[in-house]
C-alpha cells in the first residue's frame, strides 16, 4: 500500500502488522519501469523482429502455419486464411490481412488468385472476400517438416503453433523485411533468388562471396556504401530513364519504396518549386511502369535526368539496419553472418531429416523382417491353441527366439500387437519373393542415406542446386547494379529565377523586377561581383542582398571552373603603372572580400571581361598625352599573358598614364582541348581519366554512340551527357569512317551487309530498317572487314559448307536509309568474324595551293620593350622578365 503522512489507519491507530512491521512501501515508478520493459520486451521479440532462423516475424509465421493447416492444394479465400490465424495471432484481422497481402506481393511464398494490388503503382490489395491464396510448391518443399518442427502452446493454450518454422532456405534476405519495436528497429532489404542460393554454395565450399539487394520494382543501385547490410551502410536507388527523344523522357523501371504516383508527385513538386522545367508527365504504367516526361522548350534532357536525380525521388537512399533475433535476444549482423547461420541451420535440418529417414527405415525393415519371419516359418500356427491375449504374445515371442540374432532388434510389445493384426487373407496370398524384394529396397535406400550423412556437405550442396533448377527460373536479378557519379544540385537546379542589379545601389537579387537584368539563375546558385576597385565578392542568390558599389562583373558563379577566364587590366594605386593579368577563380568563401588587384589604395580596374572558354582579345591602349611619350595607342593580345591564380600580381602593360582601354578584336580560345574519356561503370564521361580515352574535344567535336537495338546517335562532348543502357560502341565521331553491320531482317528472314558513313544529325537514327523487329548481329569498325558464313548442311544440299566474304568487295559503302545487301540465299547456321584486310592506301599527292604572304606587323609603341611579371612580397622568388612581341 501507499503510506499517507499521518501513517494512520481509519480508526487513527498505527497500521502496524501482527509481526509489528509497517507495511511495505511500493513506489509506482518502479511498477511502470517493470511494465515498460515487459512491453519492449513483447514487442521486440513478438510483434516487430524477424527470427534469424527462419526469417519470419509472428504474424507470417502464424500466417504460414495456417495456411499448411487448411492446405489441399486449392485457393482459399483471404478471408478465410485470415479467420483462421486468428486462432493463433491475437491481434485481430487487420495486422493479419496487412501482412498477408506483403508476402503475397513478395511472389515467393503464397500464389495469390485476384487483385493483390500493385506495388509499381501502390495500389492497394481488394477485400480479403475476393481474393484468395494458397501455398506456393517452394514453400511446400522448404518450410514445412512436422517431424523437424518445435512446437510450443497457443497465445490461448487450446492449439500448438511452431517456435520457428523448419525452413531451409535464406527467407529472411529473399523476402526482406521492416520492423519499428520500442528502442529499435530493423531493415533488411531483399536479396536475389539465385544469388542466394549461389552465395549459401560457396559459404559449404568454403569460398569468398558478395551479396547485394535485389528488387521487384529494378530500376539501379549503387552498393559502394552497402557495408554488408550493418547499421551505418548506405544504398542509393535510382529509375531508370532514357531519352526517347530530345523533347521527352521516359522512365521504365523505379526504386525500391517508391510508386509511380509518389515520383510524378515529387517531379511536379520541384516543378513547381523551380527546381526543373517539364510541359507534361503521362503516367502509361500499367503491367509495365512507362512515365513519360515532356520537357519545357529548349530544356536539356540531360541536364534535366540530373536535375531529377538531385531534387525527386527518381534518386531515393535507403539505409539497412539488420537485426535479428538470435536466441531469444535481438542482434545486429551483417547480412553475410545472417546467410552463414541459415545456411548452417539447411545443414543441420538437412542432417536431421536424414537421421529420421534412417529410423524410420529400420523400423520399416525391421517389421519387414519380422512379418516374413512370421509367415515363413509360421510362427502363427503356435497361437492356436493360446486362450488368453498373455498367451498369444508369449507363443509369438517364443517363435522369434531362434531368429533374435537376424533381427535388427529385440521384439517389442508393440511388434507383436501390429503382427496380431496381420489380415488372415495377407497370410494366405504372401509372396516371399516380393517380401524379399522390399526388404532390399529398404536396405538400398538406408545405404543410399547413410551416404548422405556421409556426404552431408556435398548433399546440401546438390540439394541448393535442385532448388535453384526447380524454382530459380524467371528470377534473375532485376536491379542492375551500377556506380553512380556525384550530381552538384547547384549545377542542375533549373533556372527558375532572373537575376537582377543596381549598380548605382550596389545591390542585387532576384526581387529587383525594375533594375537591370543580369541572367537567368536557380534559387540554390551563387553569384560573384566583381567592383572596380579590384575586389570581388561570392554571395548566395537572394531576393535582395548589398554587394557593393561600383560593380563592374556580375553573374552566376559555377565553382571549380577551370575554364572561365578573367582578362584585366588595373591602374596600381592612384599614380601606379598600369597591369595585366589573366586569372580564374576556383574554390572560395562564400561572402568574403577578395583583392585581385595589388591592394595599394585607390587601386582601379580599368578593363575587365569574363570568358567561358578562356578567350584572349586584342585591346587597344591609348595613353594620356605627357612629355616623353612618342606614341600614343598600341595594341595589346591577351594570350600573350598566362593564365594564373586569382592572387597573381600579374604583368605590367605600361609605365605610362593611360587614357582609354578598349576591344579591338574578339579572342579565340587559348586553352587546350579537352581530353575526355567514358567510364563505364558510371555511363558518364570525365576528364579526370577514368575508363575509355575518347580523344581530344574541342570546338564543335562530338561524340558517337551506337546501341545494340540498331540506332546511332551524336551528342556533344559536355560532362553531363546520358547514354543509352544498350550501348555497343562509343568514340569521337568521324565523319568519313566507313561502318560495316550485319543484321537480321525478320520479315523476310535472311542476314542483310550494308556499309555506310554515319550522317551529322541531332537526332536518334536508325540503321538497320523501320522495323522494331530487325536484330543487329555484329557491328564492324575496320575499314576492311571479313566474314565466314557457315551454312546449315541440313537443308543445303549443294556446295560448300562455308563461305568467305570480304565485306568491301561484296558492298560499296551507301546511305544510311539503303536496306543493303542480301548476305546469302541459303540457310545460315553460324557467321563467324575473321582478321580484317590490310590493305595499304594508295599515296596522292596533295595540290599545291598559293599561301598568301602577310606583311609583318608594324609595332606602334616602340616605349614598351617588356613586361614584367611581378608577384606579391609573400610569395618566394625573385620577379621573371619575360620577353612579348610588341
Amino acid at each position: 500500500m501507499i503510506e499517507d503522512e499521518k501513517n494512520t489507519d481509519l480508526n487513527g491507530e498505527s497500521p502496524e502488522l501482527e509481526s509489528g512491521k509497517l507495511e511495505e512501501t511500493i513506489h509506482l515508478s518502479d511498477m511502470y519501469q517493470g511494465w515498460f520493459l515487459d512491453y519492449a520486451s513483447y514487442v521486440i521479440l513478438e510483434r516487430a523482429v524477424p527470427e534469424v532462423i527462419d526469417g519470419l516475424k509472428p504474424v507470417q509465421r502464424r500466417i504460414l502455419h495456417a495456411m499448411k493447416e487448411l492446405d489441399d492444394g486449392r485457393y482459399n479465400k483471404v478471408a478465410n486464411i485470415i479467420g483462421h490465424t486468428m486462432k493463433y495471432h491475437p491481434h485481430g484481422d487487420a495486422s493479419i490481412g496487412d501482412a498477408l497481402v506483403q508476402l503475397g506481393q513478395k511472389d515467393l511464398l503464397i500464389d495469390t488468385q485476384g487483385n493483390w494490388g500493385n506495388i509499381l503503382t501502390g495500389d492497394s490489395a481488394a477485400a480479403p472476400r475476393y481474393i484468395e491464396a494458397r501455398l506456393s510448391k517452394f514453400a511446400l518443399e522448404v518450410l514445412f517438416n512436422a517431424k523437424t518442427t518445435t512446437w510450443k502452446a497457443s497465445y490461448d493454450g487450446r492449439n500448438k503453433e511452431p517456435v520457428t518454422l523448419p525452413a531451409k532456405f535464406p527467407l529472411l534476405l529473399a523476402q526482406g523485411v521492416e520492423g519499428i519495436a520500442v528502442g529499435l528497429s530493423s531493415k533488411i532489404l531483399p536479396h536475389n533468388f539465385n544469388e542466394l542460393i549461389d552465395a549459401s554454395i560457396k559459404i559449404l565450399q568454403e569460398k569468398e562471396f558478395e551479396l547485394f539487394p535485389d528488387f521487384l520494382t529494378g530500376g539501379l543501385i549503387d552498393v559502394s556504401r552497402y557495408n554488408d547490410g550493418n547499421r551505418g551502410g548506405k544504398i542509393r536507388l535510382r529509375v531508370r530513364i532514357s531519352q526517347l527523344d530530345k523533347k521527352t523522357l521516359v522512365i521504365t523501371e523505379i526504386p525500391h519504396g517508391t510508386t509511380t504516383g509518389s515520383i510524378i508527385d515529387s517531379i511536379l513538386t520541384a516543378n513547381d518549386k523551380g527546381k526543373i522545367k517539364i510541359r507534361k508527365i503521362d503516367d502509361n504504367t500499367a503491367q509495365n511502369v512507362e512515365i513519360l516526361i515532356h520537357l519545357a522548350p529548349g530544356v536539356s534532357p540531360d541536364t534535366t535526368m540530373d536535375a531529377l536525380f538531385a531534387f525527386t525521388e527518381c534518386e531515393v537512399s535507403i539505409s539497412p539496419n539488420a537485426c535479428v533475433i538470435e536466441k531469444g535476444k535481438p542482434r545486429f549482423l551483417g547480412v553475410s553472418d545472417i546467410l552463414k547461420i541459415s545456411t548452417q541451420k539447411t545443414v543441420d535440418l538437412i542432417r536431421r531429416e536424414l537421421e529420421i529417414r534412417i529410423e524410420e527405415l529400420k523400423e520399416q525393415l525391421h517389421f519387414s523382417s519380422l512379418e516374413k519371419l512370421f509367415i515363413e516359418k509360421e510362427i502363427y500356427e503356435g497361437i492356436k491353441k493360446c486362450k488368453t491375449d498373455e498367451e498369444i504374445d508369449t507363443a509369438i515371442l517364443k517363435g522369434f527366439k531362434p531368429y533374435t540374432k537376424i533381427l535388427i532388434r529385440q521384439v517389442t510389445p508393440d511388434d507383436i500387437k501390429r503382427l496380431r493384426k496381420i489380415p488372415i487373407d495377407r497370410i494366405s496370398k504372401f509372396n516371399s519373393n516380393k517380401a524379399d524384394e522390399s526388404i532390399l529396397n529398404l536396405k538400398t535406400e538406408m545405404e543410399e542415406v547413410e551416404n548422405h550423412l556421409a556426404h552431408l556437405i556435398d548433399f546440401v550442396i546438390e540439394y541448393f542446386r535442385q532448388i535453384r533448377k526447380k524454382y530459380g527460373k524467371g528470377r534473375d536479378r532485376k536491379t542492375e547494379i551500377r556506380n553512380f557519379d556525384n550530381i552538384e544540385a547547384v549545377k542542375v537546379a533549373a533556372a527558375n529565377q532572373k537575376l537582377y542589379v543596381n549598380r548605382e545601389e550596389g545591390f542585387a537579387g532576384t526581387g529587383l523586377r525594375k533594375d537591370e537584368y543580369v541572367s537567368d539563375c536557380s534559387d540554390i546558385d551563387d553569384i560573384i561581383v566583381f567592383r572596380g576597385n579590384g575586389t570581388f565578392i561570392v554571395t548566395k542568390v537572394s531576393d535582395k542582398v548589398f554587394v557593393g558599389q561600383d560593380i563592374i562583373h556580375i553573374h552566376v558563379f559555377q565553382r571549380n571552373n577551370e575554364r572561365t577566364v578573367y582578362n584585366m587590366i588595373y591602374r596600381d594605386g592612384k599614380n601606379g603603372k598600369t597591369m595585366i593579368k589573366r586569372f580564374s577563380v576556383m574554390g572560395v568563401t562564400r561572402d568574403k572580400e577578395y583583392v585581385v588587384t595589388k591592394g595599394t589604395p585607390e587601386s582601379k580596374i580599368l578593363y575587365f571581361t569574363a570568358n567561358p572558354n578562356g578567350e584572349a582579345e586584342i585591346v587597344r591602349v591609348e595613353h594620356r598625352q605627357i612629355p616623353r611619350i612618342k606614341k600614343l595607342s598600341f595594341d595589346f593580345d591577351f594570350a600573350a599573358v598566362v593564365i594564373k591564380g586569382r592572387n597573381a600580381i600579374g604583368n605590367i602593360l605600361t609605365k605610362y598614364p593611360v587614357k582609354k582601354i578598349e576591344k579591338r578584336q574578339e579572342g579565340i580560345s587559348t586553352l587546350a582541348s579537352r581530353k575526355i574519356w567514358y567510364d563505364d561503370t558510371v555511363k558518364r564521361l570525365n576528364s579526370e581519366e577514368r575508363g575509355q580515352f575518347l580523344g581530344d574535344f574541342s570546338g564543335s567535336d562530338r561524340i558517337l554512340t551506337m546501341m545494340q537495338t540498331g540506332h546511332y546517335r551524336l551528342t556533344s562532348f559536355d560532362l553531363s551527357t546520358h547514354f543509352d543502357e544498350d550501348l555497343i560502341l562509343i568514340e569521337k565521331f568521324d565523319p568519313e569512317k566507313i561502318f560495316s553491320v550485319i543484321y537480321l531482317d525478320v520479315s523476310s528472314k535472311s542476314f542483310y551487309i550494308k556499309r555506310f558513313k554515319v550522317e551529322p544529325t541531332d537526332r536518334k537514327v536508325d540503321f538497320i530498317g523501320d522495323e522494331d523487329k530487325n536484330k543487329l548481329v555484329e557491328l564492324l569498325k575496320d575499314k576492311y572487314p571479313r566474314i565466314e558464313v557457315q551454312f546449315d548442311m541440313k537443308i543445303k544440299t549443294k556446295g560448300n559448307e562455308t563461305e568467305e566474304i570480304i565485306i568491301h568487295e561484296f558492298i560499296g559503302v551507301k546511305s544510311i536509309k539503303a536496306k543493303g545487301k542480301r548476305m546469302t540465299i541459303h540457310p545460315v547456321k553460324k557467321i563467324s568474324m575473321l582478321e580484317p584486310l590490310q590493305i595499304e592506301e594508295p599515296l596522292t599527292e596533295a595540290p599545291v595551293t598559293e599561301i598568301p604572304v602577310m606583311e609583318e606587323p608594324v609595332i606602334k609603341d616602340t616605349a614598351v620593350k617588356t613586361l614584367t611579371e611581378e608577384k606579391k612580397s609573400d610569395e618566394p622568388g625573385d620577379a621573371v622578365q619575360m620577353e612579348l612581341p610588341l
